[in-house]
């Protein structure tokens, strides 16, 4: 039988740089983030070391193995269960003392004092410390703890060798541990020195003013717009350019297919049923994600999405939740998906469902093209595309999205003081120090790990739902298509809500991928049977305006983006995180039925007064 590899663990607090260890051990890109809990599974990578080699598990970060959220019941099982060959502590060499606390934990678990189960002590950022003037005393706390210790700089090939040398050298050994009295805080006194007094003065004044009542909130929300503006500005030529791509391939391929003597019935549903919906998706959706989820992960890497969340946790107090769900509603405006995956990391049952029933509330990407293309036709006609169109609709999409936070907040507190009562857990969230980001690595993670993922995950839906929508514009039922039918049977309840039955037709139909809304709509208003290119503004808004479009209706519309049922793939995610078909109906209600009610306040209100 061949020998299995040997398993090692890798654990640690949050933000020590257990994710960038493995990434650069195994070659794997996992996804790390400046807080607590993003990493809510055990990922798996393979190394080789003296010849040997070994499957690395990237543990959740955790401060201690008093499990309590689900990140650190996955962190304490796994090292509970034995499975590991050898367990590699990571500690943050600038707050030594709070990686020693659970380290003394891991090496008083009855497994490793049982199996002498081998241990290595790995203090990663020497280089961050060496900065800020920490000195620390390695053999010391080798000659203390009596077994490996290894100081490392996660980006430095040679640290990561001496490593693998020291996880080589102890596998298949066995420690007694006889150091377990030790004292954290009396050890780290002992082997830690520093050689100026004042190393966090700079970053302590940061944070006064990135922290502040008055200033933090106004610095997020004007990062927020920049990230829109910039995000927005910039799509525009290669978005163009990718649309022109797209569909110049599309009539090559509809003529290919014909070559091949495909029926002209079949050539039709394939491209310009399932082709043309995954066209429309990837140039829409494409451009756009390839600028924001950098931008977002540069702020990430920053360290500075736990300071918005510090900023947010008073609110989310008041409303009786939790102030981590702050951290999961920044993740559902890349996805909502993911945004109810990280939900994760709130301890109690009771506020992760509230978390889970509101993150749809938040706009995802796949909703920022239909609210973007509103607001440059309605609102900013004749200077969309400029500089200025551009810094307007990123002022007006931060507004749409500061309502998704308002509506957030309401919502939780509504929950909380009814079907999910209680009183708010509190819990400790850290503020890692200001790191330079590394820009290669932000791209390139962002770009495979958010964007293509977030991208194939709607393609996959796209398609079949072009084929649907194909069948439906062209079955018959007496005089009128299938599709026909039904936007007659919700134009009474459209009219109420200042849209009409085929803008609602169009958000039950794109309930796959919401990129595909607005072009259902003009396949309905065209009825040409497919859905079709639009690539003029001016002969879009005038199609639309044709159709009885005013700015009520852009409004209104605007609304109902904003708050409706969430996509196919979050309900899915809402499912196998709740485990009940109640909740995820719930969580597709609440902001359906908020939606609802409040176009149809916005369109007696505005009929009313204007």
């Amino acid at each position: 039988m061949e020998h299995r590899p040997y398993k090692a663990a890798l654990a640690g607090n949050p933000n020590v740089g257990k994710s960038t260890i493995f990434n650069n051990l195994t070659g794997l890109k996992q996804h790390t983030g400046n807080w607590a809990g993003v990493t809510v599974t055990s990922a798996c990578g393979y190394f080789k070391a003296g010849g040997e080699e070994y499957m690395l598990v990237d543990l959740p970060g955790t401060y201690s193995l008093s499990a309590r959220s689900e990140d650190e019941k996955v962190a304490r099982d796994f090292l509970c269960s034995g499975q590991a060959d050898v367990i590699i502590a990571v500690c943050d060499a600038t707050c030594i003392e709070r990686g020693l606390y659970l380290l003394k934990q891991i090496l008083a678990l009855d497994h490793v004092l049982d199996s002498g189960t081998p241990v290595i002590l790995c203090i990663n950022l020497c280089d961050e410390a060496e900065r800020k003037g920490i000195v620390i005393d390695f053999k010391l706390l080798q000659d203390v703890l009596q077994f490996p210790v290894i100081p490392c700089c996660a980006r430095r090939p040679e640290s990561l060798d001496r490593l693998k040398q020291a996880v080589h050298s102890v596998t298949g050994t066995r420690n007694t541990y006889e150091c377990l009295d030790f004292s954290p805080k009396q050890l780290a006194r002992e082997t830690t020195r520093y050689t100026k007094i004042n190393y966090r003065k700079q970053e302590e004044m940061i944070d006064r003013i990135v922290t502040g009542p008055v200033t933090g909130n106004l610095i997020m929300i004007l990062l927020l717009l920049g990230v829109f503006w910039l995000t927005m500005y910039g799509a525009n030529l290669p978005g163009a350019v990718l649309w022109d791509i797209l569909f110049f391939l599309e009539e090559k391929l509809a003529s290919f297919l014909l070559w091949l003597r495909l029926p002209a019935k079949l050539v039709d549903f394939l491209v310009y049923g399932g082709y043309r919906v995954l066209a429309w998706v990837v140039s829409v959706m494409l451009p756009p994600m390839a600028i924001f989820f950098p931008l977002f992960t540069l702020l990430e890497d920053l360290g500075y999405l736990p300071r918005a969340a510090f900023n947010m946790d008073r609110a989310f107090m008041r409303c009786r939740a939790c102030g981590k769900q702050c951290l999961t509603m920044v993740m559902g405006l890349g996805c909502n998906a993911v945004g109810v995956t990280g939900c994760r990391i709130i301890d109690s049952p009771r506020e992760r469902l509230i978390a889970i029933l509101t993150n749809s509330l938040i706009p995802c990407n796949g909703r920022l093209p239909t609210l973007f293309s509103l607001i440059t036709l309605f609102f900013l006609a004749g200077i969309h595309g400029s500089a200025a169109g551009s810094l307007l609709s990123a002022l007006m999409m931060t507004l749409a999205i500061l309502a998704g936070v308002f509506a957030t907040l309401a919502c939780s507190w509504i929950l909380s003081h009814t079907l999910l009562k209680g009183i708010p857990s509190s819990f400790t969230l850290e503020l890692p120090p200001y790191r330079r980001p590394q820009i290669g690595r932000v791209i390139v993670r962002s770009i495979v790990s958010r964007t293509l993922f977030v991208l194939g995950r709607a393609a996959a839906v796209a398609a079949p739902a072009g084929l649907l929508i194909w069948l439906l514009a062209n079955v018959r039922l007496g005089q009128l298509s299938l599709l026909q039918h039904l936007t007659g049977f919700l134009d009474p309840l459209g009219r109420l809500m200042g849209l009409d039955g085929v803008i609602l037709t169009a958000f039950i139909l794109g309930f796959p991928a919401n990129e595909i809304v607005i072009p259902i709509i003009l396949m309905a208003y065209l009825q040409t049977g497919q859905l079709v290119e639009m690539t003029d503004s001016s002969a879009l808004f005038r199609l639309l305006t044709s159709h009885g479009w005013t700015w009520r209706t852009a409004l209104c519309m605007m609304i109902f983006c904003l708050f409706h049922w969430p996509c196919s793939t979050t309900c899915l995610t809402i499912r196998k995180e709740t485990g009940s078909l109640r909740w995820t109906a719930a969580a597709a209600a609440l902001p359906a039925a908020l939606g609802i009610l409040l176009c149809i306040a916005a369109n007696l209100l505005t009929g009313a007064f204007l």
